[in-house]
């Protein structure tokens, strides 16, 4: 299957949502749009700390700042002494960088829209992406899983999966809209297999979930690419 293009890839991403719950994925049902808490302005902070680091590693950092704010919101956070935001996101690493970057963000946030929720009404992708420190990754997770838009969010994960399938996909761009194009051309499927119609943003939020679940149980080792194959095929 080596060296498959974009243009064979009509009905991948059905295929590969459809196979993937067959397996049972999503497991943890945490959220109706899988990411906790979705909707709200702690998946902004979150998608900022879970930068090179595990979740696991994330929830202990939202925790702690749990613990001292009482509650997660904006104006606390870009109040806080920075040092001391730092040091409650330790255990997220990076937590010099991240503390600036998630004060400088919230900061412009509430300098350019007055509030989180004037900016989950109407965000901007290239705002975002004009922050200090915010890639496409963390700009699409901020845009599908704080303000449910159509966003699809990808991955490494997802760049490894197409790959062990055979298709060569080189950037985040093109693995973005190889994917959603799928999506977008096989809906009535999709709704089929789910028994209902979702909200397009749903349906990213939780096609990405099922992969991300899905690799961190079965993306290591050895022979990753045989064992991947012999699952989604």
């Amino acid at each position: 299957m080596a060296g498959r293009s974009a243009s064979e890839g009509g009905m991948i991403a059905y295929d590969l949502m459809k196979r993937l719950k067959e397996l049972g994925y999503i497991k943890e049902e945490r959220d109706p749009y899988w990411w906790p808490k979705s909707g709200s302005f702690e998946v902004v902070v979150g998608a900022v700390l879970t930068q090179n680091t595990k979740w696991e590693n994330v929830e202990k950092a939202l925790e702690n700042l749990k613990n001292e704010l009482g509650s997660i919101e904006p104006q606390k956070i870009v109040e806080m002494d920075q040092k001391r935001l730092a040091a409650l996101i330790k255990p997220a690493g990076f937590y010099n960088t991240k503390a600036f970057r998630i004060q400088k963000l919230v900061h412009n946030m509430l300098d350019e829209y007055g509030s989180f929720e004037a900016f989950q009404k109407r965000p901007s992708r290239s705002w975002l992406l004009a922050q200090k420190g915010i890639g496409f990754e963390t700009a699409d997770s901020i845009l599908n899983y704080a303000c449910y838009k159509d966003f699809l969010v990808v991955d490494a994960y997802t760049a490894r999966i197409l790959n062990f399938l055979g298709y060569e996909l080189q950037t985040y761009q093109e693995i973005q809209e190889f994917l959603s194009d799928s999506i977008l051309e096989n809906l009535d499927r999709i709704y089929e297999l789910y028994g209902q119609e979702m909200p397009l943003s749903q349906i990213y939020a939780r096609f990405h979930g099922k992969i991300v679940e899905f690799c961190k149980e079965h993306c290591k080792g050895r022979d990753q690419a045989e064992k991947i194959k012999e699952l989604l095929v």
